[in-house]
């Protein structure tokens, strides 16, 4: 990954977000995606915090947006790896999120750990 595909995924991957289209969010993930999250956690009411396969990761998407009609993500910093990049992002409540995602060979998040500001 290169510093411009990291910029040109985070700047589409919030865009996505923010429109709340559903289809065009998950147009960045890999069928084999797993991800793990407090707030999936929570909302799915699961000790781990894991969502794999990207048809329960659809699900879960669909529950937060639902659960969160005002959800909207402001970028605030962009971390890139070899295959991976971190979105650090503040969300409409201010909250302060890092997400670290892991790229497939395909170009797609296989791989997300959120973290969250305390």
């Amino acid at each position: 990954m290169t510093k411009d595909e990291a910029l040109n995924l985070a700047n589409h991957w919030a865009a996505a977000w923010n429109s709340h289209d559903l289809d065009r969010i998950m147009t960045h993930y890999d069928d084999a995606v797993e991800l793990t999250s407090p707030v999936a956690a929570q909302l799915l009411d699961v000790s781990d915090g894991k969502v794999a396969g990207k048809p329960n990761l659809r699900a879960y998407f669909q529950r937060g947006l639902e659960a969160y009609p005002e959800l909207h993500f402001q970028l605030e910093d962009v971390l890139w790896g070899l295959n991976s990049v971190v979105l650090y992002y503040t969300n409409q409540k201010g909250t302060r999120t890092a997400e670290f995602m892991e790229m497939s060979a395909t170009g797609k998040v296989a791989r997300v750990v959120a973290n969250y500001s305390a």
